[in-house]
């Protein structure tokens, strides 16, 4: 039976002890919790909902390589924006981090998040084959 292991990266903050793991690989399979634009020091950084898009996206990117993959690896992703109106800055965002087939996507309107500077956050499956 394969163990699950927690992947870090030193381009990812980590969270407090005993709260979540930002990523957890079990089998074949990534597991990247929802993550959000906040530096080391737990701030909002990026300003609108494409510059937290990529600072983001390049987190996700930083984990699932720390993890053996790839960004074309990803096969899920979950995204959350605080106003819907601006998906297309998400979308843009994506396009400089994903060709070819990109990954099945939900995009959620939710009403806030845990801070208020912070306006999109993505939680992301991949398959290391």
């Amino acid at each position: 039976m394969d163990k699950i292991r927690r992947v870090t990266s030193p381009d990812v903050a980590e969270p407090p002890p005993e709260t979540w793991s930002n990523c957890l690989v079990a089998g074949n399979t990534v597991y990247i919790a929802g993550l959000t634009a906040r530096g080391a020091g737990g701030e909002a950084v990026g300003g609108d909902d494409e510059e937290q898009a990529r600072v983001i996206f390049a987190k996700i990117k930083a984990l699932v390589e720390a993890a053996g993959g790839q960004m074309s690896d990803l096969v899920k992703m979950t995204i959350y924006v605080t106003d819907i109106r601006r998906r297309e800055q998400v979308w843009r965002a994506r396009k400089d981090f994903f060709t070819g087939n990109f990954p099945a996507s939900t995009l959620v309107e939710v009403s806030k998040l845990a801070d208020p500077a912070i306006t999109v956050e993505i939680d992301a499956i991949a398959y290391l084959g």
